[in-house]
């Protein structure tokens, strides 16, 4: 029997939709095995286990959050985002995130976009520190989704600190990035499948204990892509905790506490003006230890 069809016996209040979501976001197991789709086939004997996660409040609440602002007008709010930040409220993370400091700063953002991610069009991982930005009406959320979507206009730089010795100090990746085959809650490079992920990166200075100040100038927004990117190079960001390596972490001081990884600068067209508009995140203080 497939998988899918085995939960639908025990769960008949789910979709079939719901059930592949679930079984793409891990949270479902074969023998203490996470899944990897919905059509492998299981025996009756076989145990299978769904976790069902909280759900999430369908509209976020404001919250006295202190933010970063590098920029703001009457269109867009640029924001320094710091590490530990999830972008937007999700299982596990319905509170403290940048949606509900926004919603706190401008509580007009609560209708542009939607109510669940309001002026939201890309994001950061959470440990990831850096520039975002977000559009404070419905042309800009129409133009910047454009421009993120097409990433023509949008140049998206990053400041890595990585682990390894190159054995060259610049290059291009382009590959397919997706799902990992058996981790699904990891990205992989693969051979087919995924989605065309290109990232230009150059070694910036050599630092001590074997690590490098890498610029990572990305022309794609695939999930996790430059950790993904540098770990297939043989230079995973250092305190990266599911792409990297511990070992070569604690040799570092001090152990890093979160993945190296800055969203340094963003430039674009402005999504309403129509003006060229270059903003920066100066290397947070983590990173400079480092340095």
């Amino acid at each position: 029997m497939r998988l899918d069809k085995a939960i639908l016996a025990t769960h008949p209040d789910f979709s079939r939709s719901r059930i592949e979501g679930l079984i793409k976001s891990g949270y479902v197991s074969v023998n203490g095995v996470e899944a990897v789709k919905a059509g492998m086939k299981v025996d009756a004997d076989d145990e299978i286990e769904v976790e069902i996660p909280p759900p999430v409040p369908a509209i976020p609440e404001p919250e006295d959050i202190p933010l970063d602002v590098v920029f703001e007008d009457e269109d867009v709010i640029v924001i320094d985002k710091p590490a530990g930040m999830v972008v937007h409220p999700a299982p596990g993370h319905f509170g403290g995130t940048l949606v509900n400091a926004l919603l706190h700063y401008l509580p007009e953002l609560a209708n542009i976009g939607g109510v669940a991610r309001p002026g939201i069009v890309h994001r950061l991982d959470q440990y990831t520190s850096g520039l975002i930005i977000v559009a404070k009406s419905e042309k800009a959320m129409e133009g910047l989704a454009k421009a993120f979507s097409d990433h023509k206009s949008v140049e998206k730089t990053y400041l890595a600190i990585c682990h390894g010795k190159p054995r060259l100090q610049a290059g291009r990746i382009e590959n397919l990035i997706g799902r990992h085959p058996v981790d699904r809650k990891r990205m992989a490079v693969l051979e087919r499948g995924g989605k065309r992920a290109v990232t230009n990166w150059q070694v910036v200075r050599s630092l001590d204990k074997g690590v490098n100040l890498v610029e990572c100038r990305i022309e794609t927004g695939r999930t996790h892509q430059i950790r993904v990117h540098m770990a297939s190079l043989g230079m995973p960001v250092a305190g990266d905790k599911v792409y990297g390596k511990s070992a070569l972490d604690k040799q570092l001081s001090p152990v890093p506490e979160r993945q190296l990884l800055h969203a340094w600068k963003l430039k674009l067209w402005h999504p309403v003006k129509n003006v060229p508009v270059e903003f920066v995140a100066p290397v947070p203080e983590d990173m400079k230890a480092y340095l």
